[in-house]
């Protein structure tokens, strides 16, 4: 973390989404299933990510040598808080999974990250990161970048915020997501066009079943 803040230029930029239509898929997705099996909004982001990032490659990309290498599908890496620190590992084969096949993967890699269980790869892997800080009374933050990737997510906590609807102040369900790039890698322009993806397909999640 110290080499990628003396080294990468980071650039912060942050938007909000409503996430209540996101929130009602849960539910319903839900419906029924048993507490340990349900799908969270962490592996809704993880899927939200997995279509957004290929819609703006310079993001799903390792920093070399020789500058930016794009990789052709996302792997995203979740940070998972350990009792010594934290740890990012790659959901392994992202793209390929559906939400429900997310939330068992995330699951299954919290387990073995907290048990010391890791698989190499799941070490080295991942070409996006998401940390997700929503079920903490934390309204936004700024991540560092886990080298060698150029990205990484920081989602805070969903909370009643006012917004404007159709011209009338209503109150909605509302995240603060803010994305850390590499500069040398990703510009102001690229960063801002995937947050308005992002948040676009967070709020009109027809994608989500």
């Amino acid at each position: 973390m110290t080499q990628s803040k003396q080294h990468a230029p980071h650039i912060y930029l942050t938007a909000e989404a409503g996430i209540d239509d996101a929130l009602s898929v849960l539910d319903r997705l839900n419906a029924g299933r048993p507490r340990e099996e349900r799908i969270t909004l962490t592996a809704l982001l993880v899927r939200a990510l997995v279509l957004t990032l290929p819609e703006e490659p310079a993001l799903n990309a390792w920093w070399t040598d020789a500058g930016p290498e794009l990789i052709d599908e996302p792997t995203i890496g979740v940070a998972i808080a350990l009792d010594d620190g934290l740890i990012a590992p790659a959901l392994v084969d992202s793209a390929e999974r559906d939400l429900a096949g997310l939330a068992d993967a995330l699951r299954d890699l919290t387990t073995r990250a907290r048990a010391g269980r890791l698989r190499s790869r799941e070490m080295t892997e991942a070409t996006f990161t998401l940390t997700n800080l929503g079920m903490f009374p934390i309204t936004q933050f700024a991540a560092i970048i886990n080298p060698p990737q150029v990205g990484i997510l920081a989602v805070g906590r969903g909370e009643p915020r006012p917004r404007v609807v159709d011209g009338t102040v209503a109150v909605r369900t509302m995240t603060t997501m803010t994305l850390s790039a590499d500069h040398r890698a990703v510009d102001g322009a690229v960063g801002a066009r995937f947050l308005g993806r992002l948040k676009a397909r967070l709020e009109v999640p027809t994608w989500a079943g």
